[in-house]
């Protein structure tokens, strides 16, 4: 995957992704085969046990920093500028673009859709740690590996449901960290080089962007040093969330300022339904933020 994000085109390495995203569906499907008490887990989905305690607000914060990341906001704002300079809308060296209601309509399904696949994907991830890991006493899970091989003794719904869940599961595994690395290792790359001035884009050769595939490169291999170096990579994951929970507030409040001032965005200000949900995400998140820190503070 490396390879192909440093040499491939935009064009060809995008439509990898997009199919790549696919494998996603192996969660859902591992919750199927694991076998669920649909009426329970609908009930918990909407009723929630709250606990109002540091452990709770720990997990919640990583949580909500796993779907709003601040990585995310480099990632998204970079890839919708690749696509205006794939399709001529913009030149490499930047401009006005040219931006019709077309493409903001399709652009806001496609955000939509997009967080849509990755809630329902969270969703059944979360319910197949709880239903079978969890709710058989495993609690200590190292690595992804780790709980691949635990759900095979611990699911029985029909014959050989046990492999078959590992198996799926794990492929899900792979397909992700396929998927994440060079996400996650883009949008460091994006960020850096904004802030060092240096040219950047994944429409560029990599010649002409010597430092922007080279933050790439160099941040994929710190990723892949990490399980070397004895780090316990899923405390790691939910460390990183969490401060990626706290982190996206400061970020989405300057975002709902900006988006909502019409000498900026002019005649994309915007509308009241974003304006109400924009505040209302920042509210959440902060006051989970702020709930999980006073917490610690005072236990």
């Amino acid at each position: 995957m490396l390879a192909l994000e440093v040499f491939t085109s935009y064009s060809a390495y995008a439509k990898i992704l997009k199919w790549l995203s696919l494998v996603l569906l192996a969660y859902p499907i591992t919750a199927i085969i694991a076998g669920q008490n649909w009426p329970v887990v609908l009930r918990a989905t909407f009723v929630p046990h709250i606990q109002l305690d540091f452990g709770f607000f720990f997990l919640l914060t990583g949580v909500l920093g796993t779907t709003i990341s601040p990585y995310m906001f480099f990632w998204q704002a970079s890839e919708e500028i690749e696509e205006e300079i794939e399709e001529k809308r913009v030149g490499q060296n930047g401009g006005i673009p040219k931006i019709s209601k077309l493409f903001l309509r399709n652009l806001r399904i496609d955000t939509f859709l997009g967080m849509l696949f990755s809630e329902l994907m969270t969703f059944f991830i979360i319910i197949t740690a709880a239903s079978v890991l969890n709710a058989n006493g495993v609690t200590n899970i190292s690595t992804a590996a780790d709980a691949a091989k635990a759900l095979e003794p611990l699911v029985s719904t029909f014959p050989n449901s046990g492999l078959i869940a590992k198996t799926i599961f794990a492929a899900g595994v792979v397909g992700i960290g396929l998927l994440a690395v060079p996400v996650l290792a883009g949008s460091a790359s994006y960020a850096l080089s904004e802030a060092f001035h240096w040219r950047e884009g994944l429409s560029l050769k990599f010649k002409k962007a010597h430092g922007f595939y080279g933050v790439i490169i160099a941040s994929t291999l710190i990723g892949l040093l990490i399980n070397f170096i004895g780090i316990d990579p899923i405390k790691a994951l939910v460390f990183t969330a969490v401060f990626n929970g706290v982190t996206s507030v400061p970020l989405i409040f300057v975002i709902a300022r900006v988006s909502n001032n019409e000498k900026i965005m002019g005649g994309h200000k915007n509308t009241l339904i974003s304006t109400v949900l924009l505040w209302l995400t920042f509210a959440t998140m902060g006051g989970s933020a702020i709930i999980m820190l006073a917490s610690l503070l005072i236990r």
